[in-house]
């Protein structure tokens, strides 16, 4: 019997936005998007904060230096939306 073992390398390889979604393209080839509304930072940021990001974690994070914003592969693989302060 032959079972083949699924590989997977969810390091950040780039990321991108259109209108309304965070699209994040990982190293195994899959891509995430999620709704940009669940992340108001990114959400209210400028194109150019927005694309001036760095990998974090080892590749396994996102840093936005400009907007002090930071998103890992495993909360953006559950769907995670970011946490708001509440008062």
């Amino acid at each position: 019997m032959n079972i083949s073992a699924r590989i997977t390398d969810e390091r950040v390889l780039d990321v991108r936005f259109d209108a309304a979604s965070l699209i994040v393209d990982l190293m195994d080839g899959r891509s995430i998007a999620a709704p940009l509304a669940w992340y108001p930072r990114l959400l209210h940021a400028t194109p150019e904060q927005r694309a001036h990001w760095e990998k974090a974690g080892a590749g396994y994070g996102i840093h936005w230096p400009d907007i002090d914003e930071d998103l890992s592969t495993d909360g953006l693989l559950r769907g995670a939306p970011a946490v708001t302060a509440t008062r």
